[in-house]
């Protein structure tokens, strides 16, 4: 199986300060993730300034605050992009970002971007899904809020625009989200539904949904990576933390070796323990000449004697010499 790829999710957890953000790409390093991504957007670029009740915020941790305030808070600051990118490049890690309209997408372009990431609350905004595939860059989509019309739409989009890279995330937008929501199963179907790779973006807390995703096939897991939870944020809550993240890439790792590939043995050899298997066996002391019976010939461990599926045909036939008990059991006997 190859290895998934794992993505920490940086978001807005830096608290406006670049050697956090720095820190942060360094710490994911250490944790045993494979990538970081960050988010290209402004308050202005996805919200309007504006306090109407359509935009304020309603049923999440962030109730009351209008949208352009929380963007505001959460955004990472563009000039900020090439130090973390090049951070990241020095770690050896992979970076890149979810652009959230085209602005977002030639900025991102004019790094060096490899991944465009689609954001759930965006899988809907088909200019910007044809604006971004038509860059030719593998397509990741978070399906959080998507309907399958709104799935089907997407992906139809990146494959009008020559995009045929399409990497599908199971996601529950909830912040933080329960486990019982998660419906794996789901990922699963979009996997053959859609003819695509699938993946996990995960809100939810621990790691449990994720490592259950990696066994059911998926090829990429995202989860929120902050370096201490006491810097705050509107993230900061369904976050992991260094060694909670190092400690789910372990399990991921764990699970990969043991999905491991489809072996059948070839040669009885090979089987580890096969001796230990049932044979039969003389289980008494037998003349020339007595009636075989399931008394005197038993199928019984090791199993160095003859196959049990020969037992039926055996019984009732009469033994050709004088058979002592713990003979392996063989076709000449009788």
């Amino acid at each position: 199986m190859s290895k998934s790829f794992i993505i920490a999710e940086l978001s807005a957890n830096h608290g406006h300060k670049l050697e956090v953000a720095l820190e942060s790409v360094r710490a994911a390093k250490e944790a045993g993730a494979d990538a970081v991504k960050i988010q290209t957007y402004t308050a202005d670029t996805i919200t309007l300034n504006c306090d109407s009740g359509d935009f304020i915020v309603k049923g999440t941790l962030w109730n009351g605050r209008t949208l352009y305030d929380l963007y505001q808070e959460a955004y990472t600051p563009w000039e900020w992009h090439q130090a973390i990118f090049e951070e990241a490049k020095k770690c050896g890690l992979v970076c890149f970002s979810t652009p959230f309209d085209k602005t977002a997408v030639d900025f991102l372009e004019s790094l060096g971007n490899p991944i465009v990431k689609i954001a759930s609350f965006e899988i809907t905004d088909v200019a910007l899904i044809e604006y971004a595939a038509r860059k030719g860059k593998p397509m990741v989509i978070s399906t959080g809020i998507a309907m399958p019309e709104d799935i089907e739409l997407a992906v139809e989009t990146c494959r009008k625009a020559g995009n045929n890279d399409i990497t599908l995330l199971k996601c529950t937008s909830s912040y933080p989200a329960p486990i019982e929501d998660a419906n794996l199963m789901t990922m699963v179907d979009m996997m053959h539904r859609y003819g695509v790779k699938v993946g996990l973006s995960d809100h939810t807390i621990g790691y449990d949904v994720a490592v259950a995703a990696v066994a059911l096939g998926a090829t990429m897991v995202e989860k929120h990576f902050i370096l201490d939870r006491s810097i705050g944020g509107p993230d900061a809550a369904f976050s992991m933390e260094k060694d909670e993240f190092a400690a789910m890439v372990k399990s991921i790792r764990n699970v990969e070796k043991a999905i491991g590939r489809v072996v059948y043995p070839e040669s009885l050899c090979s089987i580890k323990g096969r001796e230990f298997c049932r044979s039969l066996y003389v289980a008494e002391d037998v003349a020339a000449g007595d009636v075989i019976t399931e008394k005197n010939v038993r199928s019984v461990r090791p199993g160095f004697g003859l196959h049990p599926k020969y037992l039926s045909e055996i019984l009732g036939k009469t033994a050709a010499r004088d058979l002592k008990k713990g003979e392996r059991f063989s076709l000449d006997m009788i």
